[in-house]
């Protein structure tokens, strides 16, 4: 099995913390462009699968004894060119190490186990791509090793704390208490449909069932097959997703990082609020692009398509050296001499009239 031993790859002081802590991973397809895929709460290494095929050109994981031997057409995409994907379990889920103690949870600590991970695959540089509470890891990983990071890609983010509380009305009231009373796939798959896809798009017919229908299946069999996460999981990454908060320093470290950054997200996101990542993407500027979809909040599976090419072209763009002024799409501010000049010529057709 394919596992990071953290402890190995850090300094005296964190390694005698993260003594024993592995964390699970898969790697696919080749090539020299490499992609690091952090997960949300509550999410394994698989739920990058849209993403995975779409980047690496496969959904074979590289440690398979299956595998057939020619893999000329693995990761070879058109437009970047090869592309190694590695998506990662985080602690408290999946195969990954589950700590017992809160503290041993926090944005911080798991962005160091993402760069333990870069240090065990021997990647000195890579893209990395961050949905939800990866996301917020994927923030901080950026500004604990920026000369790392080649491109940042935050999907569906917020700022933690009390921005990882979703609007508060009837519906989202009904599906954070469905959540938080799932015990079994079958109640856990109800309620993860609600929290992950607009409404519209589960009611679409795929043939004679709708997607809801569909999808509800497939959710049952996945959780089944992978466990429902425990209570010292949840609990520790639900800890890490209320302590986490981007200082203004750290800010600033990704800001003049020297690489580009995405965030992408779901207009219908009912768990992670447009707003917030919208005002983070403002703070990341002048690096940052805003790329908004309609769909919910895994945004990921819902416009596969679309948050694929999202990535790709911020992979082309980070290869090709774009510059931050060509890359972001947020209105340029005007110079003051700009809007004096403005303001005079409006005064002058007022006063004219």
């Amino acid at each position: 099995m394919p596992y990071c031993e953290v402890g190995k790859t850090q300094n005296a002081v964190d390694a005698a913390l993260n003594n024993g802590i592995q964390i699970y991973y898969r790697t696919y397809g080749h090539g020299p462009i490499k992609v690091l895929l952090i997960t949300g709460l509550a999410g394994t290494h698989d739920s990058w699968g849209p993403q995975i095929r779409g980047l690496a050109g496969t959904d074979r994981a590289n440690d398979d004894e299956t595998m057939a031997v020619d893999r000329e057409s693995d990761g070879a995409n058109n437009e970047v060119g090869g592309i190694e994907v590695c998506s990662l379990d985080n602690r408290g889920m999946g195969r990954s190490s589950v700590p017992t103690k809160k503290s041993d949870y926090s944005t911080r600590i798991m962005a160091k186990d993402a760069i333990a991970l870069l240090d065990h695959l021997g990647w000195k540089k890579a893209h990395v791509f961050g949905h939800s509470m990866g996301a917020m890891i994927a923030c901080k990983m950026a500004a604990l090793v920026p000369d790392r990071i080649l491109s940042l890609a935050l999907l569906n983010v917020t700022g933690g704390g009390f921005e990882c509380c979703p609007k508060l009305d009837r519906k989202t009231l009904s599906i954070a208490i469905r959540f938080l009373k799932a015990k079994t796939p079958e109640q856990r798959a109800a309620v993860d449909l609600d929290t992950h896809y607009s409404e519209e798009y589960l009611e679409e017919f795929v043939g004679s069932d709708t997607r809801r229908v569909i999808l509800y299946q497939e959710y049952v069999k996945g959780i089944t097959a992978s466990g429902m996460q425990s209570n010292h999981g949840f609990e520790g990454q639900i800890n890490a997703c209320w302590r986490h908060k981007m200082t203004r320093a750290e800010i600033d470290l990704i800001r003049s990082g020297g690489f580009l950054v995405s965030a992408i997200h779901g207009r219908q996101d009912v768990i992670a609020q447009i707003n917030h990542a919208r005002r983070l993407a403002e703070k990341l500027q002048p690096v940052a692009r805003m790329v908004e979809f309609h769909g919910g909040h895994l945004v990921t599976h819902e416009r596969t398509e679309e948050v694929n090419q999202a990535l790709l072209e911020l992979i082309k763009a980070s290869e090709m050296k774009m510059s931050p002024h060509d890359w972001n799409n947020f209105p340029k501010k005007r110079s003051g001499v700009y809007l004096s000049i403005v303001k005079s010529l409006f005064s002058c057709i007022v006063s004219s009239k």
